[in-house]
């Protein structure tokens, strides 16, 4: 058995370390483009912020240490331009120059290409994305010239263009570089694959942390400054000087070897296999960021993240070594963020892929604290969380400062096993005062949702306020110490849950037979409010996220404008 892997990396080298596990006999060859087969670029923003200080750190393996250790012939700086499927070889260009090399089996893992578009001067020598180790050779030198420059009246500044993962990934190790950064992204949301209500905490965070942060335009223009070493103009004819740009504008498939070999491809050109990883060709497989998934509300694309790599690597060498194979389930792109003092994350199908599906969803949001709220610093997690009609778990996104990543990937398994909001309500989760409460984030995520499924709350949200301020009245169930300064709806009556009881007569005369659209603070109070009058006969609505929701989708709704 003699396996040909083209691309290092996650998918490429969990296939090679996994094929040797399983067939210390095999002949297993591994070509690698670059120079560097096995490295961890998630990693590389944070050796630019300083935190992994060690650069070799990053360089997970050698050819030298693959060979000692898993008996793998790795051939860098080698480049395969043809895939010749008719005799079964790969033509290859290195550093002895073009041959050809056989193969029995053929895994395919080339990862993916940054987007760079045709915007002039994208090819500036100070800017540069952030993908490789010789990308953030590049950074760093360019950091560190700027660094050297900077004084009182210059000071040290970087253009980052694109606020997905990485970009602003590369925004707070800037920042911590000791440099001003303005943070350029067309979206009018960072983040732009959550719900724009929970990305404005972002927004807010970025700010706080000085960011200058312009959203709903790109970089038109990039060029030579005056006073530093590129001049980035922007769709608004903002001009912005700095010594450095990072672009993190998205990735697409490097699929051309397989298109060039006429594999079956898919959307944006992804390569596409059956479940263990088999392209049209039965002898040549996919892994990675090139290839096609499914995911958990059927929709076709790519995920571009190291676990789903992983595990297509092990499950392409399980196939190849006639192992038993794990076979590709639909994928949830369960990712995660830290960005300074918050960590965003997300998991399953988010509203707008759904809206484009046509899939009929309820959405919850909830803002429960990450431990007992007796306990000191309990923080917020703001969660949002979508529901089939039947009560199924579709999909959950959240922002907060603890404990955000532990609660996805709860809500994560929760997909996957099919789970419904009442399996979440009785999920049995870790309690300690300082670690959880008893009624935990997934608790209550699961209760919210079942009142509101099962139409023990009938709800209503941002959306409708302009339906809710004419044809209904509003009530503000908060305590009055609770209410910040300016903290109000305006067109909402003041009624406080603790008088409620006694004011029952003065509600209905002032609803005259209108329903009653109440809110708290985050929706717990006035979800007690809503059973107090419907006891009384009235016909109530519940804020869903109370008014911490409210205010988060009118921020979103205005700064989108």
């Amino acid at each position: 058995m003699k396996l040909v892997i083209i691309g290092g990396v996650a998918g490429g080298m969990s296939a090679a370390t996994r094929a040797r596990r399983l067939n210390e006999k095999a002949e297993i060859v591994v070509f690698e483009k670059g120079a560097y087969v096995s490295f961890a670029n998630c990693g590389l923003p944070y050796h630019l912020a300083g935190e992994i200080a060690d650069r070799d750190a990053l360089l997970l393996h050698t050819p030298e240490s693959l060979a000692r250790r898993s008996a793998l012939d790795v051939r860098i700086n080698s480049e395969v331009t043809a895939i010749n499927r008719d005799r079964k070889t790969v033509t290859v260009v290195g550093p002895e120059g073009e041959y050809e090399e056989s193969y029995d089996k053929l895994i395919l893992a080339p990862g993916a290409n940054a987007v760079v578009p045709p915007i002039p001067g994208i090819d500036h020598p100070a800017v540069s994305t952030l993908r490789t180790i010789p990308e953030l050779d590049n950074v760093m030198e360019l950091a560190q010239e700027g660094l050297a420059k900077a004084n009182e009246n210059r000071p040290a500044r970087a253009v980052v263009v694109g606020a997905g993962f990485i970009g602003l990934e590369a925004v707070e190790a800037l920042v911590h570089r000791g440099f001003e950064v303005e943070l350029v992204e067309l979206a009018t949301h960072v983040l732009p694959m959550m719900d724009p209500d929970l990305a404005v905490i972002l927004h807010r965070e970025l700010r706080d942390k000085g960011v200058g942060l312009h959203v709903g335009v790109g970089a038109k223009r990039f060029e030579d400054g005056e006073d530093y070493p590129v001049k980035v103009t922007l769709g608004d004819e903002t001009v912005i000087e700095a010594d450095l740009v990072i672009t993190s504008i998205g990735v697409r498939p490097n699929s051309a070897l397989a298109k060039a070999a006429g594999l079956e491809l898919g959307k944006n050109d992804a390569i596409i296999t059956d479940e263990n990883q088999v392209t049209s060709d039965p002898d040549i497989l996919a892994a990675g960021d090139a290839v096609q998934v499914k995911f958990s509300d059927g929709h076709e694309g790519t995920v571009m993240l190291a676990g789903p790599a992983n595990r297509q690597g092990r499950r392409a060498a399980d196939t190849v070594m006639g192992h038993s194979v794990v076979k590709q389930q639909p994928v949830l792109g369960t990712a995660g963020l830290r960005l300074f003092d918050y960590v965003a994350a997300s998991t399953g199908s988010n509203a707008e892929t759904l809206d484009r599906l046509g899939v009929e969803y309820v959405k919850i949001h909830v803002h429960p604290v990450d431990h007992a709220g007796y306990y000191p610093g309990a923080t917020p997690v703001h969660l949002n969380a979508l529901f089939a009609k039947d009560g199924r778990l579709l999909g959950a996104q959240a922002v907060g400062k603890n404990g955000v990543e532990r609660r996805i990937d709860i809500l994560s398994v929760a997909i996957r096993a099919g789970m419904t909001a009442e399996d979440l309500a009785e999920l049995e989760l870790t309690y300690s005062p300082p670690l959880g409460a008893a009624k935990d984030v997934v608790n209550m995520l699961g209760f919210v949702a079942m009142n509101t499924l099962n139409g023990d709350s009938p709800v209503w949200y941002y959306k409708d306020f302009d339906q809710v301020k004419e044809q209904e009245i509003i009530l503000d169930v908060r305590p009055p110490e609770v209410i910040p300064p300016g903290g109000v709806i305006p067109e909402a009556i003041p009624v406080p849950i603790f008088e409620l009881r006694d004011r029952i007569e003065e509600v209905r005369a002032m609803a005259q037979g209108k329903c009653v659209a109440l809110h708290c603070k985050t929706g717990l109070n006035s979800y007690l409010a809503q059973r107090i009058l419907q006891a009384e006969g009235f016909d109530t609505r519940n804020l869903v996220g109370g008014f911490d929701s409210f205010e988060l989708a009118k921020e979103a709704s205005e700064s989108s404008k």
